[in-house]
């Protein structure tokens, strides 16, 4: 059984906000997974949408699969480094904001 996998590293979303979608399209038909990340409203959806084409495009194009028999055999965000920022506060304070970034990995193998 071979496996092909994709990865987009240095994503700027929350691993935290990935992994919610995550779900949704683990273990499913790899057609039905980005059908329905199709039509969920979440930035993160679109982006994994973009890692799950890649990575069908990859088995398609690299290893000669048949698309038709693909499902998602994993797929999982991991934390990549976080930029921190600062926002000025009252009386000359500044607290710190944390924009996060994910490297997201999906793998996707024939049936």
């Amino acid at each position: 059984m071979m496996e092909v996998k994709a990865v987009a590293r240095y994503v700027r979303i929350s691993p935290q906000k990935v992994r919610k979608i995550i779900g949704a399209v683990k273990g499913k038909n790899a057609e039905a997974g980005l059908n329905q990340l199709k039509f969920m409203p979440q930035k993160a959806a679109g982006l994994l949408k973009k890692v799950l084409m890649s990575a069908i495009a990859n088995a398609e194009q690299n290893n000669e699969l048949d698309v038709d028999n693909l499902y998602v055999k994993n797929i999982y965000a991991d934390v990549g480094p976080t930029l921190k920022r600062f926002r000025a506060r009252a009386r000359g304070r500044g607290t710190r904001i944390l924009k996060r970034t994910s490297h997201i990995t999906v793998v996707v193998a024939e049936k």
